[in-house]
């Protein structure tokens, strides 16, 4: 996850290969608090892992629900007829399928608990459940505005002798919630069952479709008369299936296929397999690919997977009612860009008591984009932005998942121009790897955006690197470091440092086993972070780089280094040799007296006992030596920045490259 305050996603093409997606948070959340209303145990595979699953099992331990975690596998032993802490304060971040089931669970099992969230949370209606479970004799104060969380549960005295009505204009989730939690008072119900009626239209009903089915899963088959009256019988009684499986999300899926049908060039022909959900997915949101075909998408489905290709470009524009794929119709607000006339997405009203008011933050990011667009009380019209008219644009994510995902797909746009996401870190809810996952696949429109750093020995390039690059989010490459390992690499095989071994040492460098992660270095399964950063193994590095055959050996290497989103490479020949054409390069400096002061600090801090005025001739030497070579002399770019940074601290040397590049993008 990139927890950054904002994250730039350059110009892209298309997307290929395969992804494979997190479990739906939809089905997750549900499944977790049925295991937990069973006796027994269940254990669930592929759950979801995001901010929303983690509120939901941390509420479930705090009421005495056993939970055990490995990986995306979930083991619950279930609480049964009642919650074994009978008073608890729950903070339910914004995971409205975390508060408004539990809401109704507590509320029926009776205790003493709070539940709150984070301040939108407190925006968000509840009232209607509310006043369904208040009829039914359940006991819940507001200790804020009424109508909205905080809320506190008592004890309830059940009446479930008339029909409970609950609005179904607002939020399906309400219909679940009452649903999910009845069950446990059915031994108090008359004879013919508790009954649910809906007062108005219901919205969302795939939302509920998913309910029904996965209580059905735990033993309780719900009645239905339409999607107006619901009646759960009087021997109802949760029962856990042992295992259960969580499909992917079909609402994340959304965004890999409209990737896939606004793919072009010959990588893109080529596809994307989706894995983890197919056609035949119990999730409402599957019906989003009869949107996708609608406007052109080629779309094929396999046993628990989709495949796309782009069809028709530029996409067909729709008209569509779309109340029964509300989350997956956001992205159909951003395919509509693309569209040959305008579009216009109905029946969405729910969008405006979601994670945000949607209908708002939507019209107003896109048409940053360059889009005109009409926003209506539970409508957008958008008439698509034409070639050449399209602008780089700063995107607001309100703390959405969804939109930032849905502004990534911005960066298809034909003019090549980035994408600029602010509050990336939002899709934790959901997604958490959302853009990882993405750079994983997508090719970019032009060269990676890269920044290199050269500089003599001990200037401070490393640290300076390394900062920027995870200040911007990038990649980060220590080409120094191939050579330190190509010098252990050649000890560890008794081979010497010298031009009488030059093809064997490039034999070395092409073949190394090498790997970056987690700040640091491994050759094979060694971790030799430390043992590189000897004062013998630089000495090595230095010695290794001047033979023209290891530089070439490493230098597709190196090239490789550049992904997405950018990459900082740290070196001294970075731009003049491996990335000529990167669009920043700086050339860092300090005196030798302030280099070697520095290296004599690290030394000291390390244990390893040297002189001052051994490190000022060991770094003379070395200059000279980089300079002199006839390969890739350490040399500035013709045009690098220079920085002097005898003076300035780390943070200070970060600012002023930063400040060089932001100068350099168009938001």
């Amino acid at each position: 996850m990139y927890d950054l305050p904002s994250l730039d996603v350059p110009a892209l093409s298309a997307v290929n290969g395969r992804v494979r997606l997190p479990g739906s948070k939809s089905i997750s959340n549900r499944v977790l608090l049925l295991a937990a209303l069973c006796s027994g145990r269940t254990v669930l595979h592929e759950l979801l892992d995001s901010d929303d699953t983690r509120v939901m099992l941390q509420a479930l331990r705090l009421l005495g629900c056993g939970v055990a975690l490995e990986g995306t596998r979930a083991t619950i032993d279930g609480l049964g007829d009642r919650p074994r802490q009978a008073q608890a304060d729950l903070f339910l971040g914004n995971a409205g399928t975390a508060m408004r089931p539990l809401t109704a669970a507590l509320a029926v099992l009776g205790g003493a608990y709070t539940l709150h969230g984070v301040p939108r949370m407190h925006e968000r209606p509840i009232g209607d459940l509310v006043d369904a479970l208040r009829a039914l004799g359940c006991r819940i104060d507001y200790t804020g505005q009424a109508g909205y969380p905080p809320l506190t549960i008592g004890t309830p005295a059940l009446r479930l002798d008339q029909p409970i009505p609950v609005r179904g204009d607002v939020s399906s989730q309400f219909l679940t919630a009452l649903l999910m939690a009845l069950p446990l008072a059915a031994d108090q119900a008359p004879a013919g069952g508790i009954v649910i009626e809906v007062q108005g239209e219901l919205i969302s009903k795939p939302y509920i479709d998913i309910t029904l089915k996965l209580m059905a899963r735990f033993g309780v088959a719900v009645q239905r008369e339409g999607w107006q009256r619901f009646t759960i019988a009087r021997d109802s009684r949760y029962r856990s299936p042992g295992e259960i499986q969580v499909e992917a999300d079909a609402s994340s899926a959304s965004y890999f296929i409209a990737a896939g049908a606004l793919s072009t060039g010959a990588s893109g022909q080529n596809g994307l397999k989706i894995e983890g959900v197919g056609l035949d997915s119990i999730q409402g949101d599957i019906r989003f690919v009869d949107a996708a075909r609608q406007m052109g998408a080629d779309i094929t489905g396999e046993p628990g997977a989709l495949r796309v290709r782009p069809g028709r470009q530029p996409l067909a524009a729709i008209d569509l009612d779309c109340n029964p794929i509300p989350d997956a119709a956001m992205t159909l607000a951003v395919m509509a860009l693309y569209a040959d006339g305008p579009s216009t997405l109905r029946n969405i009203a729910s969008w405006r008591v979601k994670e945000t008011d949607r209908l708002a933050a939507m019209a107003c990011e896109l048409r940053k984009l360059g889009a005109t667009v009409d926003e209506g009380p539970d409508f957008l019209r958008i008439v698509p932005i034409a070639p050449g008219h399209w602008r780089a644009a700063s995107i607001a994510t309100y703390d959405d998942h969804r939109m930032a995902m849905c502004a990534s797909l911005a960066a298809f746009n034909p003019d090549g121009v980035p994408v600029r996401i602010e509050d990336p870190r939002c899709v934790a809810k959901t997604f958490p790897d959302y853009f990882e996952t993405l750079f994983g696949i997508a090719q970019p429109r032009a060269d990676v955006p890269v920044i290199c750093i050269d500089g003599p020995t001990a200037s401070g390039k490393g640290t300076l690197a390394a900062a920027l690059a995870a200040r911007l989010g990038w990649h980060y490459l220590d080409s120094g470091a191939l050579y330190r390992l190509t010098g252990l690499a050649a000890r560890r095989h008794g081979v010497a440092l010298d031009a009488a071994h030059e093809p064997r040492l490039a034999e070395l460098a092409r073949a190394l086993p090498l790997r970056f992660a987690d700040g640091r270095v491994w050759l094979g399964d060694e971790d030799v972070s430390e043992a590189i950063r000897a004062e013998q193994a630089g000495m090595d590095a230095s010695r290794v780089s001047a033979l023209p055959a290891v530089r070439a050996a490493l230098f597709e290497l190196q090239r490789g280094a550049a992904r997405l989103p950018g990459l900082v490479a740290d070196g001294r020949d970075m731009g003049t040799v491996i990335f000529p054409a990167a669009p920043l390069k700086v050339f860092l400096t300090a005196g030798v007296q302030e280099r070697a002061e520095r290296r004599h600090r690290q030394l000291q801090a390390r244990g390893v006992s040297v002189t001052l005025e051994s490190l000022r001739a060991d770094l003379q030497e070395r200059d000279a030596r980089d300079q002199a070579r006839a390969t890739a002399p350490l040399k500035p770019a013709p045009d690098a920045l220079l920085l002097d940074n005898s003076a300035l601290s780390i943070e200070q040397s970060v600012e002023q490259v930063l400040a060089w590049w932001q100068a350099r993008q168009p938001f």
